[in-house]
């Protein structure tokens, strides 16, 4: 194990044990994120029930106990053993730990067999590991009609990243996010790749999380960043996007 993957254990296994300094810090902004996450529960279950699917990265909130409600095999793993046994936890207290397999594994490096899954899903994962050797093996474990959906963080914007400097204790030394230069890297892996970006203008919304009225200006901002992302140079100034891989290349 490489010291970096060794650091990236111990600081999720910190914030696992320990999640509440950081909802504390971030928590306001991931409220505004709600289309994001039903557009990836979207793509997700678009398969249809009986698509295998692969969780990157797991714990509470994760997406593993909800797809085994619904009857679609799922295998979920983390590098974190504090956010495995959340995440078993979570699946016993739904009842729905029959459906779901759990296994501590790192993803750049995963131990399935060729072709295993349908669809490989994950948000917040991949900018926390090296992108050529996570999507080597994660278009290897897809099948060839597969599909991998992911929610990333954009690395472009001047102010989000001087929040980043300011917070440092919340994320992790190695965590890097994304780069025009890193989805331009993921048509080596996959014949198509979509990403949707999110959240420039809609990041306005933030402060206003407990205020009447909150639901209608995201609404308005979120129709605003539409726009404002039709032009390439303002996509880079997204704080969020989704990443839509099919097509896998055959290896």
């Amino acid at each position: 194990m490489s010291e970096r993957v060794r650091r990236e254990r111990q600081f999720h296994d910190q914030r696992f044990a320990l999640p509440t300094s950081r909802a504390h810090k971030v928590g306001r902004y991931y409220r505004i994120t709600h289309t994001i996450w039903e557009r990836y529960h979207q793509c997700i279950e678009a398969n249809g029930v009986g698509a295998r699917v692969l969780e990157l990265g797991c714990g509470p909130g994760a997406d593993t106990p909800r797809l085994a409600k619904s009857g679609t095999p799922v295998v979920a793993v983390d590098i974190s053993r504090v956010a495995l046994n959340a995440a078993r936890a979570q699946a016993e207290q739904e009842g729905v730990q029959s459906g779901a397999a759990f296994a501590q594994m790192n993803a750049e490096g995963l131990g399935f067999r060729d072709n295993s899954f349908d669809v490989v899903c994950g948000a917040g994962v991949l900018h926390h590991m090296q992108i050529t050797e996570a999507m080597n093996d994660l278009s290897r474990v897809l099948r060839p009609t597969g599909r991998a959906i992911l929610i990333e963080p954009l690395g472009h914007n001047t102010l989000i990243n001087l929040f980043r400097r300011l917070t440092p204790k919340i994320r992790s030394e190695d965590e890097h996010p994304l780069l025009a230069k890193d989805l331009h890297l993921l048509l080596r892996y996959f014949h198509k790749v979509d990403v949707q970006y999110h959240y420039f203008a809609a990041l306005l919304a933030a402060p206003l999380v407990r205020l009447p009225g909150f639901g209608s200006v995201l609404h308005a901002l979120e129709s605003i960043d539409r726009l404002l992302f039709r032009l390439p140079f303002l996509r880079r100034q997204a704080w969020q996007v989704l990443i839509k891989l099919s097509e896998p290349m055959e290896r």
